[in-house]
């Protein structure tokens, strides 16, 4: 994408894993904590530099937080190969324990954000950690997930945790807000329904950026009160 900051090549499970890291406005800011953002499917011409990507990784910038997205195996200058979604949550996975050793970071919030397949294995990576976090305490568990149009139509998405942000277009026929809605259902979980909207958001990237914007900043202030 024009006009984005260059890659960077981590070590991964597969191979190198390119990663794109942005940080929060103003010299010397803090983050808040660190967002890492999963895409869409690597077969379908899903990649870091997607249009709903791009504006979750703006949302999360805009509130603060240090926002990584990076290419899942065999898609730009990432090794290996497409996998199903298990190799891809363990790319996120790898992706998420790289930053956090970065001394900045230490005791801020982690946050996994993904649309579409990426949703799929941002649920798939929290629900991992939030398991290891159960007898490891050492381990980060994801305090913000954020899912646009998770592939609940194509995938078994698990079970996320309740104060998660879905974001679902009413128009989307690639995962129809019906699979949604019965993923939703049993966890008595809300979803954030944007009127017209189809899976891709056109014309609607703004309202979508936010919508997570006003939930990132409402956690935060949820958390300054105590």
């Amino acid at each position: 994408m024009i006009g984005r900051p260059a890659s960077l090549l981590i070590d991964g499970p597969a191979g190198q894993i390119e990663v794109v890291v942005e940080e929060p406005a103003g010299h010397g800011t803090t983050p808040r904590g660190l967002a890492v953002i999963a895409h869409p499917h690597p077969l379908m011409g899903g990649t870091m530099d997607n249009k709903v990507v791009h504006t979750l990784v703006r949302a999360f910038v805009l509130a603060g937080w240090r926002a990584v997205r990076f290419n899942f195996r065999g898609v730009g200058q990432s090794e290996g190969q497409y996998d199903e979604g298990r190799g891809e949550t363990s790319d996120l996975l790898a992706v998420v324990a790289h930053h956090l050793s970065d001394p900045a970071l230490a005791g801020r919030p982690l946050a996994l954000a993904g649309f579409s397949f990426g949703g799929y294995v941002a649920a798939q990576a929290a629900s991992r950690l939030l398991q290891a976090a159960a007898d490891q305490p050492a381990v980060r568990a994801p305090s913000t997930v954020v899912l646009v149009s998770p592939a609940a139509s194509r995938f078994e998405v698990p079970t996320v945790p309740a104060h998660t942000l879905v974001v679902q277009g009413e128009s989307d026929d690639v995962v129809p807000l019906g699979a949604i809605l019965d993923w939703a259902r049993p966890q008595q979980l809300p979803v954030t329904v944007v009127p017209g909207a189809g899976h891709f958001f056109h014309g609607q990237l703004g309202g979508l950026r936010d919508i997570v914007l006003r939930h990132l900043r409402a956690e935060a202030a949820r958390e300054a009160a105590g």
